[in-house]
């Protein structure tokens, strides 16, 4: 496989993954904002620091409320990381790789580019089913790459991204909820403190798969507990980690035994990890510590696997995260092989 085909796959799937997921916090936080008890926090400035934009958003918006927040996150043009530029996005990352992807996913992506761009009576829906809308056609993006897409490299590629952007996310909207949203002591375990918890498990998807793991009442470490360490559940962050791992065997997989490199030594680690610990020696350590480690290793894992097999040695920065033309190196993923000394920051 070429780099430049393996890095637009890899790409299409972290945009469409991100575009997902954001439309899913929204959609929570709206009906969070109507559930709220009067005189309570809304629950919008801290989407912005589960984005990770907080900087782009006080320069953009300057003391922006709820209509900012959503503009920003859903519609923003110079927001890189809104929901209609990861589709557009991801959609010119297929349109680049179109003879290697199916007919089926080009549909599917090129119908959402388009119905976010060009339909009027989509945007004149009420907030909610614009994105209960954006959110169905990301997952029928997926649905659609597993079901007509061979379990080759192209695969491979796509359900790396698609993992690690996950992991991500999954760990942003936890580490938000349990740092900076935490009520006043007398307000643990109360009716606000609790429908915050069960908007937080919404948000990854998670609300029934918890119900049907814990019968008990919701928890902060039980939540914690399930989105970090369930080893069944497809959005925490162990079962993000086990994928990548599998997939990364496939990817570069050795035909000569030999001491582990960088790559294979980060994911193996960090897999380890989060595969042998308990909630209680998490949290006791510092779950907000624990969560920023993890958000490092997720960064330097992305900055290897780029340097791997995305690119030339020297050519370009392994933070790059948009379309490039170095890019588009011809080099073959297989063949390619990079001293891998130091890791991105």
């Amino acid at each position: 496989m070429l780099s430049r085909v393996a890095d637009s796959l890899y790409w299409i799937n972290r945009y469409v993954e991100r575009a997902e997921n954001i439309s899913r916090f929204v959609e929570v936080s709206e009906a969070m904002a109507l559930d709220c008890p009067p005189g309570s926090a809304e629950p919008w400035q801290p989407l912005i620091d589960a984005s990770g934009d907080r900087d782009l958003f006080d320069e953009l918006y300057p003391g922006g409320g709820a209509e900012q927040v959503v503009e920003f996150l859903v519609r923003a043009e110079g927001n890189p990381s809104s929901i209609v530029n990861c589709i557009a996005l991801a959609r010119e990352n297929a349109r680049q790789i179109r003879d290697v992807i199916t007919t089926e996913m080009w549909e599917q992506i090129n119908d959402l580019y388009w119905t976010l761009l060009e339909s009027e009576t989509f945007w004149d829906q009420p907030p909610q089913e614009q994105l209960r809308e954006i959110r169905r056609g990301c997952q029928l993006f997926y649905g659609v790459t597993d079901a007509t897409l061979s379990r080759d490299l192209s695969w491979q590629f796509s359900r790396l991204g698609r993992l690690i952007e996950r992991a991500d996310k999954t760990t942003r909207i936890l580490d938000v909820k349990y740092f900076l949203l935490l009520p006043s002591p007398e307000e643990v375990g109360g009716v606000l403190d609790e429908l915050q918890w069960i908007s937080l498990l919404r948000s990854a998807g998670a609300y029934q798969m918890f119900r049907q793991s814990e019968l008990g009442v919701i928890s902060p470490k039980a939540v914690a507990s399930f989105l970090l360490l369930d080893p069944a559940f497809p959005r925490s962050v162990r079962y993000c980690l086990e994928r990548i791992h599998e997939t990364l065997q496939v990817v570069g997989g050795r035909s000569v035994p030999g001491a582990p490199d960088a790559l294979e030594c980060l994911v193996g680690l960090t897999l380890a990890r989060w595969s042998y610990t308990k909630i209680d020696a998490l949290i006791a350590n510092g779950l907000h510590e624990a969560i920023d480690d993890l958000q490092q290793d997720l960064n330097n894992l992305h900055g290897l696997i780029h340097s791997r097999y995305f690119v030339l040695p020297g050519l370009m920065n392994p933070d790059e995260d948009t379309i490039a033309p170095v890019a588009q190196a011809s080099v073959s993923v297989t063949a390619t092989s990079h001293d891998l000394a130091c890791a991105p920051a």
